[in-house]
């Protein structure tokens, strides 16, 4: 199996579904990267934030110098420079302490983790990201937990339109408005905590259609992600659930699947609101 891919706005080509690394164990990092590239993966998801990157770059290595037939070009990485990096010259030393846990030559996708509204650099924080990508030492840049507000005041004082805005995005909460901003100026959607931290998988809409499909809940909301559009990187410890979050192939959702779903909005975040985290 393999993931479909969607082109950013700056022709480089991202899988659509990734393994999200959050809240994976330092120690457990490199077993399931493994794992996951062997199920079919080809884009980790990791970050500053999460002490695992050198777990995720183990991986990397050990992946791609066997003989799997797998290259580093076809492995896509992402990581995010954290909260107390913000600015432009500490972004800049976080890029390369993040490179260098990592141990690669470059990151594809460098991402502002959290936007900081009420300390108001994240302007020079991204011009920083702008440098990293115009001297060729990332693929693509792009931007995390980013309210409209923030995209705004972004787009205005910087040239590279982000490539990607990575966001709490599942069926509890929609971000319809976001997502339609986003696709206005050219940017992917990307979402984090796309099965609602796992809540959302008990839901009884939720359920009911799995059953219906004779799929896991899990794969029935991944797939939606999918027919909307967005980008998704699921996080999962077991291997059942890490091949089974990758198995999206041969099934659809058809379109009372889609509103029963749509229905499901309820303004529900799970996560911290951007406007708060500073």
């Amino acid at each position: 199996m393999r993931s479909e891919k969607v082109q950013l706005n700056n022709g480089v080509l991202m899988d659509r579904i990734g393994y999200g690394l959050y809240k994976v164990p330092p120690c457990d990092a490199e077993a399931l990267c493994i794992q996951a590239l062997d199920a079919g993966y080809r884009h980790l998801d990791t970050a500053a934030l999460y002490a695992n990157e050198a777990g995720v770059g183990k991986a990397v290595h050990r992946y791609t110098s066997g003989e799997t037939g797998t290259s580093r070009e076809d492995i896509f990485i992402t990581t995010k420079v954290w909260n107390d990096h913000h600015g432009f010259d500490a972004a800049l030393r976080a890029y390369d302490h993040s490179l260098k846990t990592l141990a690669l030559d470059y990151v594809d996708l460098y991402l502002i983790h959290w936007p900081q509204p009420r300390r108001g650099q994240f302007i020079e924080t991204y011009r920083a990201l702008e440098r990293l990508y115009h001297e060729g030492r990332v693929r693509a840049i792009g931007i995390s937990n980013f309210r409209i507000h923030h995209l705004e005041q972004l787009l205005d004082a910087t040239e590279v339109v982000p490539a990607v805005n990575q966001i709490e995005l599942h069926p509890w909460l929609q971000q319809a408005e976001l997502r339609a901003f986003h696709d206005r100026h050219g940017i992917r959607t990307e979402a984090w905590s796309p099965l609602g931290r796992g809540a959302v998988l008990a839901d009884p809409v939720v359920l009911e259609l799995a059953g219906q499909l004779g799929r896991t809940p899990a794969q029935v909301v991944l797939r939606w992600h999918l027919q909307l559009g967005n980008i998704a990187i699921p996080k999962a410890s077991s291997t059942e659930r890490i091949r089974g979050n990758f198995d999206l192939a041969g099934f659809s959702l058809d379109e009372a699947a889609m509103q029963q779903l749509a229905g499901l909005e309820r303004n529900g975040r799970i996560g911290s609101d951007p406007d708060e985290v500073n």
